[in-house]
C-alpha cells in the first residue's frame, strides 16, 4: 500500500482540484454550456503527436500543467474579466479530471508514458 500511496494521492489531488474548479465555476453562475463546449479543448494539444512523440509530449505538457490556466484565471480576477476566469476554471477542471483518471504529463518516449503511470 505504501508504494501506491503517492499515486493515489495524486489521483485524489486531481479530483479535488477538478471539483473545486467546477464548484467555483457554478458558484459564479457561469454558463454550463461553455463548460461543456470547452471541457475537452486542451486535448487539441495532442495534435503535436502528428509531428512525433517529442513535439507531441512538449505540446501536451505545456497545456496540461496547472501554471498557464492559473495565470489566465488570476489575470481574469485582477482585470475583472469573466471570460478569462471562465476559461481558466474550465482548463483547471480539465487537468484535474485528467489527473484523477491517471493521465499525467507525457514523457517524449511514448504517449502512454506519463509521470503518474503507464496508461
Amino acid at each position: 500500500m505504501v508504494d501506491r500511496l503517492p499515486r493515489l494521492l495524486l489521483h485524489a489531488e486531481g479530483a479535488a482540484v477538478a471539483a473545486a474548479a467546477i464548484a467555483v465555476y457554478f458558484h459564479a453562475d457561469y454558463p454550463w454550456w461553455l463548460l461543456v463546449a470547452l471541457a475537452l479543448a486542451p486535448d487539441l494539444s495532442m495534435a503535436g503527436y502528428l509531428r512525433g512523440p517529442r513535439l507531441g509530449a512538449a505540446c501536451y505538457d505545456a497545456v496540461h500543467t496547472y501554471a498557464p490556466p492559473v495565470v489566465v484565471a488570476a489575470i481574469g480576477v485582477l482585470a475583472d474579466a469573466d471570460a478569462a476566469i471562465q476559461v481558466g476554471l474550465i482548463w483547471i477542471a480539465h487537468i484535474g479530471v485528467d489527473r484523477m483518471l491517471g493521465y499525467g504529463l507525457k514523457y517524449p518516449s511514448r504517449f502512454k508514458d506519463t509521470h503518474l503511470q503507464r496508461v
